[in-house]
């Protein structure tokens, strides 16, 4: 495959499904919740992909109380890893990265992408921003703009790596440029400037300016 190369000051990385493989994870636990509640699973796991546990009670279960629905999730998310490993070259791209040149941006809580950071070795991040920091989750800007503002960098000079279309939708609506990861994307394919099929494809250099990622993409523009 031909490499492509794209240069920024920042990188604005998702957690789950780009740096942490937690999906086995999260539906278990949202199947578990939906069953509880006489609610489709099905339509809980199509519905958490790049959302926050809140949003999702929300849309699907509008007849509960979304904010204590949460809580119950979160509790169980705080506590259970099991399973959970961190994804294809996610480690070594992390580590070739200057420490304040990269953050995560995650609909979950604090707590939670702290713990699943840890279970999956990889390391924390200078600058965190989850669901407990924002007041709109994806697809809204707010979450990229404030890790855009963490690291002292304009929006225009980050790189967004997302998995969900929620969130390449977030990306594009800050102003920032996105790489897709794996699957899932063709509705928001027109917005990406490079498509991966894991983090195993990306490969990080510094730069005076910043940042260079280069990576053997399915589609790169």
């Amino acid at each position: 495959m031909t490499q492509h190369a794209l240069g920024c000051q920042a990188i604005l990385f998702d957690l789950d499904g780009v740096l942490a493989d937690s999906m086995a994870l999260i539906e278990r636990i949202l199947r578990e919740w939906a069953a509880g509640h006489g609610v489709d699973g099905d339509r809980a796991v199509g519905l958490s992909h790049g959302r926050r546990d809140i949003d999702v009670v929300r849309i699907i279960a509008p007849h509960l109380d979304a904010e204590a629905e949460a809580r119950r999730i979160v509790a169980r998310e705080e506590r259970d890893f099991d399973g959970l490993t961190a994804t294809p070259g996610a480690a070594r791209l992390l580590a070739a990265l200057p420490s304040g040149a990269w953050a995560v941006v995650t609909s979950g809580t604090r707590a939670v992408a702290r713990g699943r950071l840890a279970a999956a070795g990889l390391p924390q991040p200078e600058h965190l921003v989850a669901a407990d920091d924002v007041h709109h989750g994806k697809p809204h800007p707010e979450g990229y703009l404030k890790g855009a503002e963490l690291l002292g960098v304009t929006p225009s000079q980050c790189l967004v790596v997302e998995d969900a279309p929620a969130g390449v939708r977030a990306a594009h609506a800050a102003g920032m440029r996105c790489v897709g990861v794996g699957v899932g994307l063709a509705t928001v394919d027109a917005l990406l400037s490079a498509h991966v099929t894991d983090l195993s494809q990306v490969r990080a250099a510094s730069e005076p300016e910043g940042v260079r990622l280069t990576f053997t993409a399915v589609a790169c523009r």
